[in-house]
């Protein structure tokens, strides 16, 4: 299964649309992410980012939305059962 996850752009470095960079904040989480696909993302916009690569621009309302989502489904997943022992 794969799984795309709505972050905020905090910073852009680069000026080559192939090689630009960001900070993309997933609710307090940072990572870099690539804009390769998303040559017109800037500081502020909302992305859909799939294995490092911003993949789709989204509005706050979708992006909210889909984090809320995503929280609960979290709350739905049954606990792992403990591995057994030796």
């Amino acid at each position: 299964m794969c799984l795309a996850v709505p972050g905020k752009i905090l910073e852009i470095t680069g000026d080559d649309p192939m090689l630009r960079m960001a900070r993309v904040s997933f609710s307090g989480v940072v990572r870099q992410v690539s804009l390769a696909c998303l040559p017109e993302a800037k500081l502020g916009d909302w992305v859909l980012v799939h294995v490092g690569l911003a993949i789709a621009a989204l509005d706050e309302a979708e992006a909210e939305q889909q984090l809320a989502d995503l929280r609960r489904i979290l709350e739905l997943a049954p606990e792992p059962e403990p591995e057994p022992g030796p």
